[in-house]
Protein backbone atom coordinates (compact mmCIF):
# COMPACT_ATOMS: atom_id res chain seq x y z
CA UNK A 1 0.00 0.00 0.00
CA UNK A 2 1.18 3.06 -0.98
CA UNK A 3 0.39 6.45 1.47
CA UNK A 4 1.58 10.30 0.88
CA UNK A 5 1.31 13.05 3.52
CA UNK A 6 0.52 16.20 3.96
CA UNK A 7 -0.02 19.20 6.61
CA UNK A 8 -3.34 18.43 8.70
CA UNK A 9 -6.28 20.40 8.06
CA UNK A 10 -8.92 21.21 10.20
CA UNK A 11 -11.48 18.82 9.05
CA UNK A 12 -9.40 16.26 9.37
CA UNK A 13 -9.98 16.50 12.87
CA UNK A 14 -13.46 14.89 13.18
CA UNK A 15 -11.85 11.88 11.60
CA UNK A 16 -8.61 11.27 13.54
CA UNK A 17 -11.19 11.51 16.80
CA UNK A 18 -12.72 7.97 15.43
CA UNK A 19 -9.40 6.75 15.17
CA UNK A 20 -8.86 5.49 18.82
CA UNK A 21 -11.20 2.90 19.53
CA UNK A 22 -11.24 2.98 23.11
CA UNK A 23 -9.99 4.92 26.78
CA UNK A 24 -6.41 3.01 26.40
CA UNK A 25 -6.14 3.73 22.65
CA UNK A 26 -6.88 7.19 23.48
CA UNK A 27 -4.42 7.55 26.50
CA UNK A 28 -1.59 5.99 24.05
CA UNK A 29 -2.67 8.59 21.46
CA UNK A 30 -2.25 11.37 24.45
CA UNK A 31 -2.18 11.13 28.19
CA UNK A 32 -4.32 13.84 28.63
CA UNK A 33 -6.98 13.47 26.45
CA UNK A 34 -10.63 11.68 27.57
CA UNK A 35 -12.21 8.97 25.47
CA UNK A 36 -14.38 9.69 23.33
CA UNK A 37 -11.93 12.26 21.70
CA UNK A 38 -13.72 15.00 20.64
CA UNK A 39 -12.38 17.32 18.02
CA UNK A 40 -12.35 20.79 20.67
CA UNK A 41 -10.09 17.53 22.95
CA UNK A 42 -7.85 17.37 20.17
CA UNK A 43 -7.62 21.18 18.80
CA UNK A 44 -6.80 22.01 22.76
CA UNK A 45 -4.48 19.05 22.94
CA UNK A 46 -2.70 20.19 19.74
CA UNK A 47 -2.63 23.86 19.99
CA UNK A 48 0.91 23.83 20.90
CA UNK A 49 2.25 21.54 18.23
CA UNK A 50 4.12 21.96 15.38
CA UNK A 51 4.38 19.58 12.30
CA UNK A 52 0.52 18.40 12.57
CA UNK A 53 0.75 15.74 10.01
CA UNK A 54 -1.51 13.06 8.45
CA UNK A 55 -0.81 9.99 6.12
CA UNK A 56 -3.51 9.30 3.32
CA UNK A 57 -4.09 6.15 1.17
CA UNK A 58 -3.75 6.12 -2.44
CA UNK A 59 -7.59 7.27 -2.31
CA UNK A 60 -6.59 10.34 -0.12
CA UNK A 61 -8.35 8.95 2.80
CA UNK A 62 -6.62 10.31 5.95
CA UNK A 63 -5.37 7.07 8.01
CA UNK A 64 -3.25 8.80 10.19
CA UNK A 65 -1.79 11.76 12.48
CA UNK A 66 1.17 12.51 14.63
CA UNK A 67 2.82 15.86 15.97
CA UNK A 68 5.82 17.74 16.94
CA UNK A 69 6.30 19.03 20.72
CA UNK A 70 9.11 20.65 22.75
CA UNK A 71 10.97 21.22 19.71
CA UNK A 72 14.76 22.37 20.39
CA UNK A 73 15.81 23.60 16.81
CA UNK A 74 18.93 22.03 15.91
CA UNK A 75 19.05 19.44 18.91
CA UNK A 76 15.39 17.73 19.60
CA UNK A 77 12.16 17.26 19.73
CA UNK A 78 9.46 15.05 21.03
CA UNK A 79 7.05 12.81 18.47
CA UNK A 80 3.20 12.64 19.87
CA UNK A 81 0.18 12.03 19.33
CA UNK A 82 0.72 9.02 16.71
CA UNK A 83 -2.33 7.46 15.86
CA UNK A 84 -3.36 5.24 13.06
CA UNK A 85 -6.81 4.15 11.62
CA UNK A 86 -8.03 0.87 13.11
CA UNK A 87 -8.57 -0.60 9.02
CA UNK A 88 -4.66 0.88 8.57
CA UNK A 89 -2.90 -0.89 11.20
CA UNK A 90 -0.59 -3.80 10.52
CA UNK A 91 -0.64 -2.79 6.27
CA UNK A 92 2.29 -0.13 6.30
CA UNK A 93 0.57 3.04 7.75
CA UNK A 94 2.63 4.02 11.08
CA UNK A 95 5.67 3.01 10.06
CA UNK A 96 5.27 5.54 7.31
CA UNK A 97 3.93 8.15 9.32
CA UNK A 98 6.90 7.69 12.05
CA UNK A 99 9.79 8.09 8.87
CA UNK A 100 7.67 11.21 7.44
CA UNK A 101 7.40 12.69 11.25
CA UNK A 102 11.39 11.80 11.52
CA UNK A 103 11.94 13.67 8.39
CA UNK A 104 10.03 16.50 9.13
CA UNK A 105 12.19 17.28 12.36
CA UNK A 106 15.40 16.79 10.37
CA UNK A 107 14.26 18.98 7.17
CA UNK A 108 12.19 21.39 9.35
CA UNK A 109 13.65 21.71 12.90
CA UNK A 110 17.09 20.28 12.11
CA UNK A 111 16.97 18.13 15.33
CA UNK A 112 19.12 15.78 15.54
CA UNK A 113 17.17 13.54 17.56
CA UNK A 114 13.00 12.67 17.70
CA UNK A 115 12.30 11.18 21.16
CA UNK A 116 8.98 9.80 22.44
CA UNK A 117 7.43 8.20 24.93
CA UNK A 118 5.64 4.94 24.80
CA UNK A 119 3.79 3.08 27.71
CA UNK A 120 4.56 -0.45 29.21
CA UNK A 121 1.13 -2.22 28.58
CA UNK A 122 1.43 -0.89 24.69
CA UNK A 123 3.45 -4.08 23.98
CA UNK A 124 2.65 -3.43 20.33
CA UNK A 125 4.12 -0.12 20.18
CA UNK A 126 7.10 -0.94 21.98
CA UNK A 127 8.13 -3.34 19.52
CA UNK A 128 7.31 -1.45 16.42
CA UNK A 129 9.12 1.57 17.81
CA UNK A 130 11.90 -0.64 18.71
CA UNK A 131 11.82 -2.58 15.00
CA UNK A 132 11.66 1.83 14.11
CA UNK A 133 15.40 1.82 16.18
CA UNK A 134 14.30 3.92 18.49
CA UNK A 135 16.23 3.31 21.79
CA UNK A 136 14.66 3.10 25.47
CA UNK A 137 16.78 5.13 28.11
CA UNK A 138 14.64 5.38 30.63
CA UNK A 139 11.34 4.65 32.66
CA UNK A 140 9.38 7.26 34.06
CA UNK A 141 5.98 6.49 36.84
CA UNK A 142 2.80 7.68 35.18
CA UNK A 143 -0.61 7.00 36.19
CA UNK A 144 -3.10 5.69 33.52
CA UNK A 145 -6.81 6.74 32.61
CA UNK A 146 -7.77 4.61 35.70
CA UNK A 147 -5.60 5.58 38.13
CA UNK A 148 -3.42 2.70 37.71
CA UNK A 149 0.43 3.32 38.06
CA UNK A 150 2.25 2.18 34.41
CA UNK A 151 5.47 2.97 33.21
CA UNK A 152 6.54 5.29 30.52
CA UNK A 153 9.43 4.88 28.16
CA UNK A 154 11.22 7.25 26.72
CA UNK A 155 12.94 6.13 23.66
CA UNK A 156 14.78 8.38 20.77
CA UNK A 157 16.60 8.41 17.69
CA UNK A 158 19.24 10.08 15.94
CA UNK A 159 17.88 11.44 12.85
Amino acid sequence: MMFQSRPVSLEDFNLICTFPRNEEETFFMSPRANYPLSVEQLMDLTKERCGQTVIMDEAGQVCGYANLYNVEEGSLCWLGSVIVSPDYRGKGAAEFLIREMMSIAKDEFHVKEVHLVCHNPNTRGLMFYSRMGFKPYDVVKRTNSEGEIIAGIPMKIGV
